[in-house]
């Protein structure tokens, strides 16, 4: 258990390290990020006398980074508890802001992207920004945008752009884009202020080290060949995987997130995110021996695990809809792995689960346990976790579920009165759910995108138009 005083070094998104030190202790602990980087870990003599990190790259107007983090939960992998300091005067103490130990170093990169890269101007023109309605000029047609926008959709771009008009739009850190480049990347590199790019059905080759993005998603389809920057963090590929990436250090900083395997040249690689149906085969993943964590999510159908590969420096999976996994399928303890993570599996594995790693250092979380029977009648029912919340609200909203999508069901395509009929279903739909919501508060931000889901599902299996789906959803809601 961390005390007041206490030091740690964090490892950065991007290598090297910061660090933080602990200013209150309870059963959260207030935890102080210092203006520190440094190559290596640092030694607790270089600490003395290091100030807060003060934050004011884009929105944020100069405040200390400091967080509130469970005082139970280990250091992850890679931080250093270092020894202690006395707190400085005027060193933070209170803080309303909640997060993991992961997010400390985040900031740190934010805020050197910010000092180093960004030119002065461009930082002026996002401070200076006000409220309002700005027209910019791309060439084939001009945009009419709020002044204050974070992200621009370009896809209704044609022929030849003009970049210019991004400059006329400062706070816009987010592209949307689709189909060849036509002078993207180039327009990406002479402007660090832009770190995230989606990118629809792009050409066989994509070269975007110039560039200072942090965050990459490619939809529809991978390039070919693809060259990513320095400074990438998180890599989304919805598609078959490029034949080839360059990346620093074969992608060691990057968070990769995956349906279909890893790309050659990201052998490097240390975090993985995949969204699988069906067996996932971990020859997949073979060649990434330096694999740290890995998260797997079933998108039906619900498979397990294939083939033992061995990845020596994998100390985190977590599984999600696992409810084809048995106890078999999992890592041998005796290895690297401390931390498994399993969330909604059948209720007959949780005892092997459990039994497979008794007496050894796995830390094992179990979450969302459902019987046989229960699934035989949900598992296709997008709001079946709705029960590990509330078990009778959650099992009123899958039955509010099932009678919408059994009514859609009888819906003829070639009755014109069809959207009609449709429309008092999904609008009974939402009713319940309002009235759920009502009597339990049970729908979050988490369950209010699941629901929004499992509506514009039923809508579009009826025949209804997406923009009018949306509009129904919206105005019928309470939640």
């Amino acid at each position: 258990m961390l005390e007041i005083g206490d030091v740690v070094a964090v490892p950065l998104p991007l290598g090297g390290f910061g660090a933080c030190q602990v200013t209150a202790a309870g059963r959260e602990l207030t935890v102080c990020v210092f203006d520190w980087h440094s190559d290596a870990v640092p030694a607790l003599d270089d600490l003395r006398g290091a100030r807060p990190l003060i934050i004011d790259h884009h929105s944020w107007e100069g405040v200390p980074q400091i967080l509130s983090v469970d005082a139970s939960a280990p250091l992850p992998a890679g931080f250093v508890r270092l020894g202690s300091l006395p707190v400085g005067a005027g060193m933070p103490s209170s803080t309303s802001a909640y997060g993991g130990w992961p997010a400390l170093g985040v900031q740190v990169v934010l805020q050197r992207h910010w000092d180093l890269r960004v030119p002065d101007e461009v930082k002026a023109a996002y401070k200076s920004a006000a409220p309002g309605q700005i027209e910019a000029d791309f060439g084939d047609r001009r945009i009419r945008r709020p002044a204050m926008v974070s992200g621009l959709d370009l896809r209704e771009l044609h022929g030849e752009v003009r970049w210019a008009g991004l400059d006329a739009l400062p706070r816009v850190t987010s592209l949307t884009w689709a189909g060849p480049d036509r002078g993207l990347a180039a327009a990406l590199s002479s402007r660090p202020i832009i770190t995230s790019l989606h990118w629809a059905d792009p050409p066989g080759e994509v070269d975007l080290g110039g560039t200072h993005l942090n965050d990459l998603t490619f939809a529809g389809a991978s390039p070919r060949r693809l060259a990513l920057p320095p400074t990438l963090t998180r890599l989304r590929l919805d598609a078959a995987p490029p034949d080839l990436v360059t990346a620093a250090a074969d992608g060691r900083w990057i968070r990769l997130t995956t349906r279909s395997g890893v790309p050659a040249g990201l052998s490097g690689v240390r975090e993985v995110a995949m969204e699988v149906a069906g067996d996932l085969r971990l020859a997949a993943l073979d060649g990434l021996g330096e694999l740290e964590s890995l998260r797997i999510q079933w998108l039906r159908s619900y498979g397990g695990l294939v083939g033992a590969t061995a990845f020596p420096k994998l100390h985190t999976l977590e599984l999600i809809d696992a409810y084809g996994v048995d106890a078999s399928m999992l890592p041998p303890p005796g290895g690297a792995l401390r931390h498994l993570s399993v969330a909604s599996l059948r209720s007959s594995q949780s005892g092997p689960i459990k039994q497979r790693y008794r007496g050894s250092q796995v830390q094992v979380r179990l979450r969302g346990a459902k019987s046989d029977k229960w699934l035989a009648a949900n598992i296709d029912n997008p709001l079946r976790n709705w029960v590990d919340d509330d078990r009778r609200a959650g099992a009123a909203a899958c039955r509010a579920y099932t009678t919408a999508s059994e009514a859609i069901g009888r819906l003829s395509a070639d009755d014109p009165g069809g959207v009609a009929d449709a429309r008092q279903t999904l609008r009974e739909f939402v009713t319940r759910l309002n009235d759920l919501d009502g009597r339990h508060g049970m729908i979050d931000t988490l369950r209010r995108e699941e629901a929004g889901d499992a509506f514009m599902a039923l809508a579009a299996r009826a025949g209804v138009p997406t923009g009018e789906a949306v509009s129904w959803f919206d105005e019928w809601r309470d939640f």
